[in-house]
């Protein structure tokens, strides 16, 4: 996810687009640039690092004349953050100049498409291939460049573009990716969001999928794919310009639960290509992949737990057996690494302490490491010897919720390739299971859509001092997530067991309306699991039982019950997460908690 911002107007623009970039740096933070026209070129400003040094550079703006420009805020995708690939990006005589938000999935057929054609790339990034693409196609006219670049382009975007020999114009398209236009007093502007330019105006244009806008300083047209002119009906906004640094919700947590459809969504769609998983970034053949005789997932926290869950997944799908280690212990046990392990570091960071060192000591020991990481060019990415990326983009909140949900979609796709390659799963099977997984995305809009009816429930238990999480086989799985995270927003103590062991001491914990929470997905344990409610039911437990839709006969036995839509068994983790990552959010409001920033920790932990 990164963050785009244009201005042309009268007044100039750099100190505008800084200033909008700053609104968006929550987007993307590993590198920052801007193209302003000056009246003889375009003159392109970018740096590695937060929006910071860019600004210090450009003396806030002031360093850079010119009153049409677009600017760039990066969260990196494609190419490691460096000055050369981040953002803007231009053709070989720099004329044509783009920023990007978005995922170009096919750039590799059109970057070779292009090298075959003469054109030379300065980056690793897949946005250069949209400026060569379109000088390719340039012959005077933007509008019809923009319209043919867009027919051939796959994927996700919204772009803004600055024409040499067009100076007086800014052209933004869009597909997938939010892109909006604002019209001030001095000038118009495009934006990926609308806090970048409520300093200007509250007047906003939403661009619609595949739609096009052309911009100068006293105009905005619009059009569609096919360079037909259209008409479009402002939008004023009401928002409060602090609150809408957060895209107009309370807490970054909330918001980040509400981008789970995306990003899910993000994270499998490049990777499916005519009904089958290619995973290019991968860099494993399907022999290497054949050769895998077991894995060992090392991981921590949140990250820990979509391991233990993928566990059922590799062994079910692909008969694989798997270790799931704590990172923190891992290389203290000298672990048994034999000959075809292949150890999987799954990290949001990438830069996770315990996580690398455990990274480094699989290395020692002669072992091929595949890495699972959210951030490009990361410590765990560059030294990892394949890596698979989670396109979640920034998380502000420490508490996961979008990253953990991303690194059970990039395990899904891993299982399912090698269940694939190893001919444990048929085809008609493994199509199914495609399908499930594309639908997961609504799938979870239609959970988040029943959150008033979670809140009311959760009000009802704000003075709680003990919450325990049950399930069996991968729900137990789920519920140690669902337990982390009440425990670490609303600080209640609160545990996960395996509904199972509840006989072997556990069950001594539990007295007079105890809140237990009962994760049910496997149909295969419902009726075990329903045993286990009854059991600390007739001790005095309050039961809130998670299940999947049609298992009515829970209800009979909890007390409250949240329903999930079926999908494959092995998914159910990305549907139950759901309504437990939002208990977890307003218990901790409901107790005053800082929920974005919850005591004592932090999102990164790059010590031991």
């Amino acid at each position: 996810m990164c963050g785009i911002v244009g201005y042309i107007g009268s007044e100039q623009a750099a100190p505008i687009l800084l200033d909008g970039l700053s609104k968006l740096e929550y987007r993307g933070y590993d590198s920052a640039g801007v193209a302003i026209y000056n009246g003889d070129e375009i003159k392109v400003v970018k740096a590695k690092g937060r929006l910071k040094v860019l600004s210090e550079m450009t003396h806030d703006g002031t360093a850079l004349p010119g009153i049409a420009g677009i600017g760039h805020t990066r969260w990196a995708t494609h190419g490691a953050p460096s000055d050369t690939n981040a953002h803007p990006h231009y053709n070989q005589d720099e004329s044509i100049v783009v920023v990007h938000n978005g995922i170009i999935e096919n750039y590799l057929k059109l970057k070779k498409k292009l090298e075959s054609r003469g054109y030379t790339f300065r980056s690793d990034t897949d946005t250069e291939v949209v400026a060569h693409l379109l000088d390719y196609y340039y012959n005077g006219d933007p509008l019809e460049a923009i319209g043919k670049l867009m027919h051939r382009v796959e994927g996700s975007y919204a772009f803004g573009i600055l024409f040499a020999d067009h100076p007086g114009e800014i052209y933004a398209a869009r597909k997938d990716s939010p892109l909006i236009v604002g019209s001030s007093e001095s000038g118009n502007l495009i934006a990926s969001d609308v806090p970048a330019v409520l300093r200007y105006t509250r007047s906003v244009y939403y661009i619609q999928n595949q739609e096009i806008a052309k911009l100068t300083a006293d105009s905005m047209t619009f059009y569609n794919i096919d360079e037909e002119e259209i008409e479009k009906e402002p939008v004023t906004i009401e928002w409060d310009i602090n609150a809408a640094e957060k895209g107009g919700y309370e807490h970054f947590m909330l918001k980040e639960i509400y981008e789970q459809p995306g990003a899910v969504r993000d994270t499998f769609s490049p990777r499916l290509k005519d009904g089958k998983i290619v995973i290019e970034e991968l860099g494993m053949t399907d022999e290497e992949l054949q050769a895998v005789k077991k894995l060992c997932i090392v991981a921590c926290g949140s990250a820990y737990h979509t391991g233990m869950t993928c566990k059922y997944v590799f062994e079910g799908l692909a008969r694989i057996p798997v270790e799931v280690d704590l990172a923190s212990e891992f290389r203290y046990r000298n672990p048994i690494l034999e000959e075809g392990t292949l150890v999987v570091i799954i990290s949001q960071s990438g830069e996770t302490a315990d996580s690398l060192a455990a990274l480094r000591e699989a290395k020692a020991k002669g072992r091929p490491v595949l890495a699972i990481v959210n951030v490009v060019g990361s410590s765990i990415a560059r030294e990892a010897d394949n890596v698979m990326y989670t396109w979640a983009g920034p998380e502000i909140a420490v508490a996961t919720t979008k990253a953990y949900s991303t690194q059970l979609i990039a395990q899904y796709l891993l299982a399912m390739k090698l269940a694939q390659v190893r001919g444990t799963v048929d085809e008609k099977t493994l199509g199914e299971m495609l399908a499930d997984l594309e639908r997961l995305p609504a799938q979870i809009e239609l959970l988040l859509g029943n959150k008033e009816r979670i809140q009311r429930f959760a009000n009802r238990y704000l003075a709680a001092k003990d919450v325990f999480f049950i399930g069996r086989g991968l729900d137990y799985a789920i519920s140690m997530e669902g337990s982390l995270k009440l425990k670490e927003t609303s600080y209640i103590h609160s545990e996960a067991y395996a509904a199972g062991e509840l006989k072997h001491g556990t069950i001594s914990l539990i007295e007079e309306g105890t809140l237990v929470a009962a994760v049910a997905t496997q149909d295969q344990l419902l009726a075990k699991m329903i045993s286990n409610i009854v059991e600390v039911r007739t001790r005095g437990a309050f039961v809130m039982a998670v299940t999947n839709v049609g298992n009515v006969e829970i209800e009979k036995n909890a007390d409250y019950v949240i329903y999930i839509p079926r999908t494959n068994p092995y998914f159910a983790n990305s549907l139950a997460i759901i309504p437990l990552q939002l208990f977890a959010y307003y218990i901790s409001i409901g107790r005053g908690c800082d929920v974005d920033k919850p005591r004592n920790l932090a999102k990164s932990v790059t010590v031991e």
